[in-house]
């Protein structure tokens, strides 16, 4: 069975492909048209669908609209109610509402050869929970699955048991943490729907000293759902404007929210491993990408293991929605393989691409070797390897590296991408070698958890840690990602030390890079010592003689 699923109503569209119960492509539609996030998640831009995605999809794996079984939408308009009935202020959510209705024949105009018939609607929690448990290595497993909203709810708690789902609580609108949290985010002058990591990022640099004046407005309810509702934020500190200095008072609100949203998460973890016993608990939602609270999960709940969709917010339940229409009629799904389900290059297309661009480039014996070396000499380095990551993690794909001994480079890499000062930078290092530096959840190949980082390894790779003393790590396996662990192993020869600084190859406001031209274009806009595209080197020197 070929099944395309597709994300396109409130923000971060995408699509994925599932052939015979195996995931064959994934992939954001920001990636193709270099619009972060895809577009804004008002109703006015509720019709626009992931086309390029889409088509990529298809022909990665040799297909055409006409060959699809299933196209699975995920969201179902028959389960929303009127925006006012939900307590949600947006009067033009009707039009939103239409746009989804009618999705079947936008999609049948969009693909020409696809039979608007076979456009199926999945609720969209229910696709966000299929991202989680049928995605994950676990064939049975807990659910969790926390957003801003679906149709009319925000929350779904659930347990899967191979590809069937039991829901067993739900919370209605208008209660919604992620709503919570993108309040907060606004109130702290950043954009909402897109820079929630920033909230949580400052949060470490404040003092939960207001949490008690917020948990009137959001706490559990002890029957696995919970309250969350508007907080009137003046009131507790004043509003920071976009491009103002944050203050303490902004940094201890953060923190505040932050201990709250952790604590609700708890409470419900603990009620839903009350209902099922299970040893393993998935997660999905915006709320889900959190990884302070995803680490909190980890060490309190009674979960033994926690497993995160990487693309867990809304372009997740393209893959989500198509895992689960599999799943009606398919024997079983296979659990994603990896993040890296985009797009990739030949070397010879790659050579093709810096011959056309005139581009001096080198091919060394050892892309990986070549790396290391220019790392050792503190060089910024642009890493663009095989396919695209599904999400928005840099997991050694598309990625900006440097050297995690210089203290002075999260300052420098916060400068060359454009970013704010509070934000850090995430190391990876070989999952055998991990646990002689980071303390918490392992492996964790998705950087979805922070871990603390050993006393005796904080001096020595300070640009990797945080104000709290933490990090969020990737953890790199040979067998997986073996040019990424070559890499490692020869910086780790030349400086002693087995961890390299890794962050997305993008500046502020862009997508993270896709292909070769955008590899080409982030290079020569960004002081960036060397590319490494393929097996070629590109170095700043030789282009900018």
């Amino acid at each position: 069975m070929r099944v395309l699923g597709i994300n396109a109503l409130f923000h971060d569209p995408a699509a994925a492909l599932v052939v015979d119960g195996t995931v064959v492509a994934a992939a954001e539609e920001e990636r193709f048209t270099r619009r972060k996030h895809g577009k804004r998640p008002v109703p006015f831009s509720a019709w626009e669908l992931p086309e390029r995605s889409a088509r990529w999809c298809l022909d990665r794996a040799g297909l055409t609209p006409a060959d699809l079984d299933a196209v699975a939408y995920s969201y179902d308009p028959s389960l929303a109610r009127p925006a006012e009935a939900m307590g949600l202020h947006d009067p033009w959510d009707h039009l939103r509402q239409e746009y989804a209705r009618r999705a079947p024949e936008f999609l049948a105009e969009a693909l020409p050869g696809l039979d608007a018939d076979r456009v199926r609607f999945v609720p969209h929690h229910v696709a966000h929970a299929a991202s989680a448990g049928p995605a994950s290595p676990h064939p049975d497993s807990s659910v969790l699955v926390l957003d801003g909203r679906g149709e009319s709810c925000s929350h779904l708690a659930g347990r899967y048991t191979g590809p069937r789902l039991d829901v067993l609580a739900t919370q209605t609108l208008p209660d919604s943490l992620g709503l919570f949290y993108e309040d907060l985010t606004q109130h702290l002058g950043f954009l909402r729907s897109s820079d929630e990591f920033k909230v949580m990022a400052l949060a470490s640099y404040g003092k939960p000293r207001l949490a008690d004046q917020l948990r009137p407005y959001v706490h559990a309810d002890g029957d696995g759902g919970f309250t969350a509702r508007p907080v009137p934020w003046a009131s507790l500190v004043p509003p920071r404007t976009e491009g103002e200095p944050w203050t303490q008072d902004h940094a201890d609100l953060a923190a505040s929210a932050q201990l709250c949203l952790e604590d609700v998460l708890l409470e419900l973890a603990h009620w839903l491993y009350g209902r099922t016993g299970d040893e393993v608990l998935t997660l999905a939602g915006g709320v889900a990408l959190n990884c302070v609270a995803n680490t909190r999960l980890h060490r309190e709940s009674p979960f033994r293991r926690i497993w995160v969709q990487p693309a867990a917010g809304d372009a997740g339940t393209a893959l989500g929605a198509a895992l689960h229409v599999a799943g009606q009629t398919e024997p079983r799904t296979e659990p994603m393989p990896t993040a890296a389900l985009g797009r990739d290059w030949t070397d010879a297309e790659l050579r093709g691409w810096l011959e056309r661009a005139r581009v001096p480039y080198e091919e060394p014996a050892d892309i990986a070797d070549t790396v290391a070396a220019e790392l050792d000499r503190d060089g910024i380095v642009a890493w663009f390897q095989g396919r695209s990551e599904y999400g928005p993690r840099a997991l050694g794909h598309r990625s900006l590296l440097a050297h995690p001994g210089r203290a002075a480079n999260l300052e420098r890499l916060n400068a060359v991408k454009g970013r704010e000062e509070f934000r850090p930078v995430a190391p990876m290092v070989l999952a055998e070698r991990a646990a002689e530096l980071f303390d918490g959840p392992l492996p964790s190949p998705y950087m979805l958890f922070v871990h603390d980082v050993g006393p005796d390894w904080r001096d020595r790779i300070p640009a990797v840690v945080h104000v709290d003393g933490t990090a969020r790590i990737q953890t790199v396996d040979r067998l997986t990602e073996p040019l990424v662990a070559r890499m490692l192993d020869a910086f780790e020869r030349r400086t002693g030390l087995p961890v390299v600084v890794n962050t997305s190859l993008n500046t502020a406001g862009r997508p993270m890079v896709d292909d070769p031209r955008d590899a080409l274009e982030c290079f020569g806009s960004a002081p960036v010592d060397l590319l490494a595209l393929g097996p070629f080197a590109i170095r700043r020197g030789a282009v900018f003689a």
